[in-house]
């Protein structure tokens, strides 16, 4: 399990066993269930998540309670509520299991401290904000000028084990289609 967030880390930068030694000491690992949540709107987002197994939602539910779906994390991807994590504020979506998951749990203190210590995990952490960045560009781009079948064509390339994961209503809410919709497309 930690060779995997080794491996992840070091896609991006080269670590030493000591470094990585360090590193580690700052991540706790935690178990989850299905539908169990790791950050609930309303609350304090105290850890940003490390995917090691298992399947996370990102999920921002509008005022009339209808439950947008912003994002998916499988393993090798991380998830929060980063705007609530780095200003310390209260959570304004929500993150749950959709399968059994397990993650490495990086606090915003140790956070910063493995920035201020490390500068080598400040440029990890940068160039994975700026392929983030990037995909969320992308992706309200695609929401904005292309039509569902396109978008569901994008999913399928792009993550194509996603979509065996995800139950279609799950699907059609990040698709911005309703299941009517997707059911149409996927006939």
């Amino acid at each position: 399990m930690q060779e995997l967030l080794r491996e992840h880390i070091e896609k991006r930068v080269p670590l030493t066993d000591d470094e990585f030694g360090f590193v580690l000491d700052h991540f706790t690992v935690k178990r989850f269930t299905k539908h169990q949540f790791l950050i609930q709107e309303g609350e304090p987002v105290r850890f940003a998540y490390f995917v090691v197994s298992g399947l996370l939602r990102l999920v921002y539910t509008d005022e009339s309670g209808k439950q947008h779906i912003v994002s998916f994390a499988m393993e090798d991807w991380w998830e929060c509520d980063f705007g609530a994590y780095f200003t310390q504020t209260e959570a304004t979506m929500s993150v749950d299991c959709l399968e059994d998951t397990v993650v490495f749990c990086l606090s915003l203190e140790n956070y910063q401290t493995l920035c201020a210590s490390l500068p080598k995990f400040e440029r990890f952490f940068l160039q994975l904000v700026i392929a983030g960045s990037i995909a969320a560009q992308r992706r309200i781009l695609s929401l904005l000028t292309t039509q569902a079948r396109e978008r569901y064509e994008q999913l399928l390339k792009q993550y194509p084990s996603l979509v065996q994961r995800v139950p279609k209503t799950m699907l059609a809410s990040y698709l911005g289609v309703s299941r009517e919709t997707l059911s149409r497309l996927t006939a």
